[in-house]
């Protein structure tokens, strides 16, 4: 159609430019008098026009390149080169047209030859861009092809879209329908539940739920989303029923079978009519969360359409049904392990507030022993801290040396004390029953005097002798927790005076182990820490001896750990087990 017009517009052209020519005459003007001075149209009149009409030509020639400069330079146009060829052709046609307003007057021969050069430029940009224009149309006629493809391929893109959304749509059903079964742990109202939003979802006229009996002979319509209360049952050798269990698709059954009869709700007419079987897994059916393949007990959910609707089943409601049916299953079987979790849960419930009482008695128990660590650590601690300062004013004062010698004993004896009561009050805030050790230098022949000083008034005080035997030799700047020697020998030597029943001698012996010295003690040997390089192992022997004093051995262990038994009452003390422990764990201090 374009071609036909575009012919017919070309020939009207060629016409007029005919009937211009034939028109002419020698002097130039045709057979329009143009000579009469009274007419309107002199020549002098039209010339004025043609020029005015040149120089307006000109001005909108030369405004359009503008435009299309400023469009080429805001657009990403692919043929630019083309836009540029149509700007030049523009621009030339505005100068021919603006010379050629010159020429109607008198003009120089300069002038004629710019409008003769202006014109043949104009002519071969007008050749250029035609053939331009001549391979640029294949290349638009490819790209209209293209947007036809394009178009083609968008109507295509639009269709699977659709079934996307309707995809989409049926999911969100499905979610929809899973959640409102998932509400409930209760079997009747699963049921109840997906009956009805199924009706809502699909536009039911009614659902049913067929079950098999206990003899799985017969199916029960056990739920019905109307609820006409009535007892219907079907053999379930029925065709119908089996085809539906020996498939797990949904089947479209016939609308005037008798399972579709029964279940459609009303006395009349049934519309389109599917069904699908549901498994009933049970919990017997669980082992280590897993179902075990047995002869599974299958239920029958019947759908019915209006039947006053043309409607018909779609593959995206069958695909909904099918989902919903395995939700309906996996729902039926966690309802009957939910509960039995329901029944785990609250013995565990009560269970824990037995514990959370427990507890709450232990803190409150642990709060009155702090309490009670608290009070009696203030009332045993101030009396001691006095009787430190006291000893520690008399250390000062000018004394006799067996009178500072008694002092330091005393003072040394209420430390170790001291420290015994720091331990007992702290021994409940500490997580690994472990006291620090303070290692530093101090000297070993002052403590063993001060702890010989003590030995000896213990021992006159429960008339008992006492003989110190100490090694010369012994090296007397040594390095560790002086406070905790002090402490074990102390109570080395209680243990032995606690164990006498009167009479005997203490013997106090201190000297350093070399070669084969204490070897008969195997309990020695097995606590006894290891030497090397310089170090020096120094053995404190502290026993009761009734009989030769200067016998090596004191009391064995055994009676040195022993108990005291009077009128039936068993009286524990710690032992030298408890000693030799503390020895391994702080590592009596190696002499230098």
């Amino acid at each position: 159609m374009l071609k036909a017009v575009s012919f017919e517009l070309l020939l009207i052209c060629l016409l007029l430019l005919r009937t211009c020519v034939c028109a002419t005459t020698d002097n130039g003007f045709p057979r329009c008098n143009c000579d009469d001075e009274s007419s309107l149209w002199t020549i002098e009149t039209i010339l004025e026009c043609q020029r005015i009409g040149d120089f307006l030509i000109a001005v909108a020639y030369f405004s359009i390149p503008i435009e299309l400069l400023y469009f080429v330079s805001c657009s990403n146009f692919p043929f630019k080169w083309v836009l540029f060829q149509f700007i030049a052709f523009i621009v030339l046609c505005g100068m021919t047209h603006l010379l050629n307003g010159w020429t109607y007057g008198p003009h120089t021969f300069q002038l004629m030859v710019a409008l003769t050069v202006f014109k043949i430029l104009t002519a071969l940009v007008s050749c250029a861009t035609t053939i331009t224009l001549l391979t640029l149309i294949p290349m638009l006629l490819k790209v209209k092809v293209r947007e036809l493809m394009l178009k083609k391929k968008t109507w295509d893109l639009g269709r699977e879209v659709g079934i996307i959304m309707k995809q989409k749509e049926a999911a969100m059903h499905v979610r929809m329908l899973t959640q409102e079964i998932r509400k409930s742990l209760d079997r009747h109202k699963i049921l109840y539940t997906t009956l009805v939003e199924l009706s809502k979802t699909l536009g039911l006229q009614n659902c049913a739920v067929w079950m098999p009996n206990v003899e799985k002979t017969e199916m029960n319509l056990t739920h019905e989303l109307n609820g006409r209360n009535v007892n219907c049952s079907i053999p379930i050798t029925n065709p119908d029923v089996v085809r539906i269990k020996g498939s797990d698709e949904v089947n479209i059954i016939d609308s005037d079978s008798i399972l579709a009869t029964a279940s459609s709700g009303v006395y009349g007419g049934a519309g389109p009519v599917a069904a699908i079987r549901m498994p009933m897994l049970q919990v017997c059916n669980f082992k280590g969360g897993t179902p075990e393949l047995r002869q599974t007990c299958y239920a029958i959910l019947v759908l019915t359409l209006p039947s006053a609707e043309p409607r018909s089943w779609g593959a995206q409601e069958l695909e909904i049904i099918k989902v919903v049916a395995d939700q309906v299953a996996v729902a039926l079987s966690h309802a009957s392990i939910l509960e039995e979790s329901q029944l785990m849960r609250e013995k565990l419930e009560e269970q824990n507030r037995a514990l959370q009482m427990e507890k709450m008695n232990t803190m409150m128990a642990s709060q009155a022993r702090a309490s009670f660590q608290k009070v009696t650590s203030n009332g045993m601690r101030r009396p001691m801290h006095s009787i430190l300062g006291l000893l520690s004013m008399m250390q000062d004062d000018n004394l006799k040396s067996e009178q500072k010698l008694i002092v330091n004993s005393m003072l040394r004896t209420s430390t170790v004390l001291s420290n015994l009561i720091n331990d007992a009050m702290d021994y409940s805030t500490r997580d690994d029953g472990r006291f620090p050790l303070e290692m530093k230098p101090f000297g070993l022949h002052a403590m063993v005097k001060e702890a010989a000083c003590l030995a000896k008034c213990m021992c006159v005080y429960r008339v008992i002798g006492f003989v110190v035997d100490v090694d010369k030799s012994l090296p007397d700047n040594v390095i560790g927790d002086e406070k905790r020697v002090f402490q074990v020998i102390l109570h080395m030597v209680g243990n032995a005076i606690n164990g006498n029943h009167g009479g005997g001698v203490l013997v106090f012996r201190v000297f350093a182990e070399t070669g084969s010295q204490g070897r008969n003690d195997q309990g020695w040997t097995t606590w006894r820490p290891s030497s090397s390089g310089g170090d020096v192992n120094i053995r404190f022997e502290i026993g009761i001896n009734n009989g030769d004093p200067e016998l090596e051995s004191s009391v064995p262990s055994g009676q040195l750990a022993g108990t005291d038994r009077t009128s039936d009452k068993v009286e524990e003390r710690l032992s030298f087990s408890i000693c030799k422990r503390i020895i391994q764990v702080s590592s009596v201090p190696s002499v230098h």
